[in-house]
């Protein structure tokens, strides 16, 4: 299997907290290095099943980075530990983001895009808790800085959420519409949601949500795609369609 191990992880440093990050796993390019991913596994997963599943896509021209979010509690799980991207107790409008645990996490994907040629087109995707992890990320890249104000440093041209959400989904129009250099980012960045409509896990109503809190806000490349009689998983047709996306996005 193409895919090599980097050291067993690294810190990410806020204010209050640090958060150690597990191992990246990277599955090479088969063909012309084009692209680079990075891709977010969702809540107590790792990055090594992601890169089974990518390293079997016919995308030869894309370099995937599979990293593994630090092991945390996690509220909806009563405090249990396990590896998340950010804390979250429910998915619900009023419920409050963990917006230390995401700028964390999006300027760890950040630092892994930041060291790749600078002819290589950047996009970030992901599963679930990834997804919402990707979300977050794009609108970072938007504004020109994380939730922190820190600036954010990658120019990035892809984004992919499956079965997701959009963190801070509330407050994302305003931070937009104040900036033109920010409405032109959100205009330009190409977008793909996916959603399974018999999702119990994250349902179908917050992919939809999350389509129209973007939209609303200024992303105009966006696509949102819904899969009857799918749960919270994917399935070929899905990942097949990813493909084609990012194929037609990414120029490759």
């Amino acid at each position: 299997m193409s895919y090599s191990n980097s050291s067993m992880g690294s810190g990410s440093r806020t204010g209050r907290r640090t958060f150690e990050f597990g191992r990246t796993y990277v599955v090479k390019p088969k063909g012309k290095h084009q692209a680079t991913i990075v891709w977010l596994h969702g809540l107590g997963d790792n990055g090594s099943s992601w890169s089974q599943l990518l390293e079997s896509l016919p995308l030869p021209n894309i370099k995937w980075i599979c990293p593994t979010a630090p092991t945390r509690p996690v509220a909806i799980l009563g405090g249990f530990p396990c590896t998340a991207w950010f804390d979250v107790g429910e998915l619900s409008e009023d419920c409050p983001d963990d917006f230390e645990g995401l700028d964390a996490s999006a300027a760890h994907i950040a630092n892994l895009l930041s060291t790749e040629p600078a002819d290589i087109k950047l996009g970030i995707g992901g599963f679930s808790m990834g997804a919402a992890t990707a979300l977050y990320s794009a609108t970072c890249f938007a504004q020109g800085k994380y939730g922190n104000g820190y600036p954010y440093p990658v120019n990035l041209r892809a984004i992919v959420g499956l079965s997701g959400w959009l963190p801070g989904a509330r407050s994302v129009r305003n931070k937009i519409e104040g900036s033109h250099e920010a409405a032109r980012r959100a205009a330009s960045l190409p977008i793909l949601l996916s959603h399974g409509l018999c999702d119990e896990v994250v349902p179908h109503k917050h992919g939809e949500r999350s389509y129209h809190a973007l939209s609303l806000a200024g992303f105009r490349n966006l696509s949102f795609k819904t899969y009857e009689g799918i749960g919270h998983y994917t399935v070929p047709k899905e990942m097949d369609e990813v493909c084609n996306w990012l194929n037609t996005r990414l120029g490759l």
